[in-house]
């Protein structure tokens, strides 16, 4: 009886949660003080300092934890040839709002808060095809000088040489660099991890993903090296508060290109070059051949070993995964869907022409 009058209660919850999270929708100056400057850098870091030190991802395991009971549930549920439905339905229920809460209290609200453009100061204006060419060709010269730098010719693909272990201590100098220009994105306490569902992630088409229940970036360490560290410093940037997957690929670009290490900088550049030219092939097909044609040879054989292996783990499931990930981001204010990811291109162009 007891069990019953608590599962009622959070089922309740489910419906005053639900009505919160449309109502702080509307109100981002209130979330961005109070909350994501307020209650949640000190939720994220208890979670990183809690379970950062231990070695593999606790948050997987939670997950399969999670998906085995939900398994469980279904198979005695359907044994018993549905007895109690009423009361195994309110008890899934207040299961749900409890994750339900556990997911906005933790991380989830960041999605509405005000944008990184503000918090940054940075003018983000509509660009023009024109200050598009611009901004990629500007990058086009810097991504082929740090690979030649690395390389020490233009036709080699970069190697990358790091395990990801070194990768993740590595990222933390990038953030160290970048809080003494934007002490907003300061990062404390690692917990960046590789994920025990690489595999899958692989065959999803997933590069990492922050788990909103333990704070932990997790990593897919099956994906090419050379995007590597952007996509670790992206992971980061959700770590600190910004959900958005737009303002979380600047933020990750900009931790990247702060860092001292040359194959950081080179994932810095060769992530922007590949959202900016991508945006220039709808804008001018002919302007983003020359583009192409200007890029170094080891450069583009390191973006066709990259799609070389994706392609590999395509899959008939995976658009219908992305499909359900799309609705996701939409109803977390995020009205592109996947797409919003490209929209790093506003503010990497708003940037870069803001920067001497």
């Amino acid at each position: 009886m007891k069990n019953k009058r608590f599962n009622t209660y959070l089922s309740l919850l489910l419906v005053i949660h639900i009505v919160l999270v449309q109502l702080a929708q509307q109100f981002p100056s209130f979330v961005e003080k109070y909350y994501s400057n307020g209650i949640y850098p000190i939720i994220s870091k208890f979670l990183r300092i809690l379970l950062g030190w231990i070695p593999f991802s606790f948050g997987d395991v939670l997950i399969a934890f999670l998906l085995v009971v939900f398994i469980r549930f279904v198979y005695r549920l359907i044994k018993t040839k549905f007895q109690n439905f009423v009361s195994k339905l309110l008890q899934l229920t207040a299961v749900i709002s409890l994750l339900y809460c556990c997911f906005y209290w933790f991380w989830g609200f960041n999605y509405f808060r005000e944008s990184l453009a503000s918090n940054l100061n940075i003018q983000q204006e509509k660009y023009t095809t024109e200050q598009l060419t611009a901004v990629t060709k500007q990058l086009v010269k810097k991504l082929n000088a740090t690979h030649t730098f690395i390389t020490q010719n233009d036709t080699t693909k970069v190697v990358n040489p790091y395990t990801q272990q070194q990768m993740y201590l590595k990222a933390l100098d990038g953030y160290k660099n970048l809080s003494i220009t934007y002490p907003q994105l300061t990062y404390s306490y690692k917990s960046v991890k590789s994920s025990l569902m690489s595999l899958l992630q692989t065959y999803n088409s997933t590069s990492g993903y922050l788990n909103p229940l333990t704070g932990e970036a997790q990593v897919n360490d099956m994906i090419p090296k050379t995007g590597y560290p952007t996509t670790v410093c992206h992971e980061m940037a959700h770590q600190i508060g910004w959900a958005a997957e737009n303002e979380a690929n600047f933020v990750g670009y900009l931790a990247a290109l702060n860092n001292k290490d040359s194959y950081f900088k080179y994932a810095a550049y060769r992530m922007a070059f590949g959202y900016l030219v991508s945006e220039l092939r709808k804008h001018d097909k002919e302007i983003h051949r020359e583009v192409i044609l200007s890029v170094n040879k080891g450069v583009l054989k390191d973006f066709k070993a990259s799609s070389e292996f994706w392609n590999q783990y395509q899959n008939p499931i995976e658009p219908l995964i992305k499909k359900g990930y799309n609705s996701y981001l939409k109803a977390n204010k995020q009205s592109k869907g996947i797409q919003s990811y490209n929209y790093v291109v506003d503010l990497i162009i708003s940037y870069e022409n803001q920067t001497p």
